[in-house]
């Protein structure tokens, strides 16, 4: 189980330099996973509770031309598994979403993922307790800043009028993704009765 508070550059795993490999085709569409991406498309990372049950809600969503798990928002270059769930990490289990704003825009992405977990739970969801399983939006281009902002304070106003709390999720630039293993990757595709923990509050998104 992952600790519950974020390490420091003291005490985070030293990592290593070489990047995890992985196999680069999605299980399900049989797109590259990696870069680069279809001109026009966008891309926004997501941290909703464990990964393999998120990914999964993303790869089904008309307009996302791929997805891909990994790990982001920490210290540690290059973590395994393995050292994210120690919570020595720092990193969010994550998913990278690349989609077609012309098919989806990014507030319709966004009210999926704020009603597909309780993101006001701080470093847990559900009975997944620990740093990595903490709600995160990391955006990759500035101008996604503006609609996440008003996306959060919407779905904010809506959890207060329901008595449910306050968002907690982390909203901040992508610095670094880092792929997870390949055995992670489209976890529920190869996997169809596995683990997924996705709970949402039942309270309903606003766009904005």
């Amino acid at each position: 189980m992952g600790l519950s508070t974020m390490p420091t550059a003291e005490t985070a795993l030293p990592g290593r330099d070489t990047s995890m490999p992985v196999v680069t085709e999605h299980h399900v569409n049989e797109r590259s996973i990696v870069p680069p991406y279809p001109s026009g498309h966008e891309e926004i990372v997501l941290g909703l509770g464990c990964f393999w049950g998120a990914e999964r809600l993303f790869w089904q969503t008309p307009g996302v031309w791929v997805t891909a798990v990994g790990y982001a928002g920490g210290l540690t270059p290059n973590p395994t598994y393995k050292e994210v769930c120690s919570g020595r990490t720092g990193h969010a289990e994550v998913v990278r979403v690349v989609f077609d704003p012309t098919v989806i825009g990014l507030p319709e992405l966004l009210r999926i993922f704020w009603e597909s977990h309780d993101p006001t739970q701080g470093m847990r969801q559900g009975n997944d307790v620990g740093t990595q399983y903490r709600s995160v939006i990391y955006y990759t281009d500035a101008h996604q800043l503006e609609k996440i902002k008003a996306s959060a304070l919407e779905y904010e106003r809506a959890l207060d009028q329901a008595g449910v709390g306050k968002v907690t999720t982390e909203i901040k630039p992508l610095e670094t993704f880092y792929f997870a293993e390949t055995d992670h990757q489209q976890y529920l595709s190869k996997n169809p009765a596995g683990y997924c923990g996705l709970k949402g509050t039942g309270v309903s998104c606003p766009i904005a």
